[in-house]
């Protein structure tokens, strides 16, 4: 049976957990690799490891992120799992725009976005089981594949919901941003540019994300488990 979501007791936007048992390895790999990346925890404190949930709760938290910031996304996200029914897909397909954007804050363009992934969930399009076997850019490929859910969404739904250690979301400004700040590049690279600088972190080029975030929030003065 594919996977459509969490329970709503389980569910919280960015759970900090345990680390994953490879992380070790990878961070000895990684400074390897980009030395720099081993001064990172000492000066921003440890990493947070936080996750979301798999399935169909976990994605649609994605849509939420898109193109906002983090502190709209979280304001909107809890509006939105408030909602009776939002967390499965079944019963977010009855949910009419006044509630989902009305109420919640989605764009009606999210709205499409969300509903197009309820479908897909419904009709096995995405099989989260499946997904979770699939090498990463096939993953990548299969996710992308759903209108409205483009490979930065993909990505960040890999990493933080699957732990995955070698995907990097492409477009993501603040990890442009980190890696400006970090690497001392003239100016803040495009996202080909910094796919293309990422490919030699590779394979750890998904907790390099992770830290490139971690240092940018201490770089811009916010607290090391912030969002």
């Amino acid at each position: 049976m594919p996977i459509v979501g969490p329970s709503i007791s389980s569910l919280s936007a960015f759970a900090p957990l345990s680390e994953p048992g490879w992380t070790a390895e990878g961070r000895l790999g990684l400074a390897a690799l980009e030395p720099r990346f081993s001064g990172i925890e000492a000066r921003a404190g440890a990493l947070v490891w936080r996750r979301r949930p798999r399935g169909f709760a976990g994605l649609l938290r994605c849509i939420c992120g898109q193109m906002i910031s983090n502190a709209a996304a979280e304001a909107i996200w809890a509006r939105l799992r408030a909602l009776p029914g939002a967390l499965e897909p079944e019963s977010f397909l009855a949910l009419d725009d006044a509630a989902l954007c009305g109420v919640a804050g989605l764009s009606r363009p999210k709205a499409a976005h969300a509903r197009s992934l309820a479908r897909a969930c419904l009709d096995g399009t995405l099989d989260f089981a499946a997904i979770a076997a699939l090498p990463d850019a096939e993953a990548v490929a299969r996710i992308a594949s759903v209108k409205g859910l483009g490979p930065w969404t993909a990505g960040i739904y890999l990493l933080f919901a699957e732990d995955r250690t070698d995907v990097f979301p492409p477009g993501d400004v603040a990890l442009a941003a980190g890696a400006h700040h970090l690497l001392g590049l003239e100016a803040r690279p495009a996202s080909p540019a910094l796919v293309e600088i990422a490919r030699a972190w590779s394979p750890w080029r998904g907790l390099a994300a992770r830290l490139l975030w971690h240092h940018w929030r201490w770089a811009t003065g916010r607290a090391a488990g912030e969002a």
